[in-house]
């Protein structure tokens, strides 16, 4: 029971790595806030929470939309008391909006840049700071943003991470940064996750291609693709008093890859 008695909000939580962050949550005694705008996941995810007796509320949250952060928060102590953990866990990547993938920088649609760039950037802000009122009024907090191996080095064209997937996962980086050092004295703390190849609903279309899974293995020395809990784990330490000690950091879950 390494979160016993915390209150956690999870974006992207209904399904994927942030739907396998909520599930371990809540199995180590958090209680979870899943926002998402997959409302049919999300309350499955929610129900099965319950159903393991787990304590589990969905709220629908575009992560670009300020009043929909604020009414996350608002729910989360309302229901729970306070709030203690927040995992900026939602993004989009090159493919994700209209099939577009832009590795190259004179491809990449204005568009789509900003479209990937609201998500994943401004997403991480408005959360970051519609979380702060609440973990102060708690005594501290934990806030844990998911970046990517693609917010520390520059991705190959081809590799799937366009330019504006790797701008937003580094500003993701930086933004962890400011808030670590802004918020210390408040006993917030903020680390970034950094994910290599990951198997999840947002990889899949690639993922699925045996040539181009086959590529991510060979470039991983750990020599395989990486699961959700791989990351799930690696967040639960961030957001336990494990890591206590531990601010501003960055850490990377990528079997080796960046290591090269």
């Amino acid at each position: 029971m390494r979160l016993e008695g915390k209150v956690a909000l999870v974006s992207g939580g209904a399904r994927g790595q942030g739907a396998a962050e909520a599930k371990l949550f809540a199995h180590e005694g958090a209680a979870v806030v899943i926002g998402d705008i997959l409302d049919e996941d999300g309350m499955k995810l929610e129900a099965e929470i319950r159903e393991l007796g787990g304590h589990a509320t969905y709220v629908h949250l575009d992560v670009t939309d300020a009043d929909q952060w604020a009414d996350a928060v608002t729910e989360a102590v309302s229901r729970y008391g306070k709030l203690d953990i927040l995992v900026n866990n939602a993004g989009v990547g090159g493919t994700s909006i209209g099939g577009v993938n832009a590795p190259r920088i004179h491809e990449a649609p204005t568009e789509v840049w900003d479209q990937i760039m609201d998500v994943n950037g401004k997403g991480v802000f408005l959360g970051t700071r519609a979380a702060i009122p609440a973990m102060r009024t708690a005594g501290g907090g934990s806030i844990i943003n998911i970046s990517s191996i693609a917010g520390i080095i520059a991705t190959r064209p081809g590799s799937g991470a366009g330019s504006a997937y790797a701008s937003s996962k580094g500003a993701v980086r930086l933004l962890t940064k400011s808030t670590a050092v802004q918020y210390a004295g408040d006993n917030i703390r903020c680390n970034s996750v950094h994910p290599g190849f990951i198997d999840t609903a947002m990889t899949a279309r690639t993922m699925s291609d045996p040539e181009q899974r086959q590529l991510r293995v060979d470039s991983t020395p750990i020599g395989r693709i990486g699961t959700v809990d791989d990351i799930a784990y690696g967040v639960l330490f961030l957001a336990s008093e494990e890591s206590s000690f531990m601010t501003g950091s960055e850490l990377v879950i990528d079997g080796g890859y960046t290591a090269q």
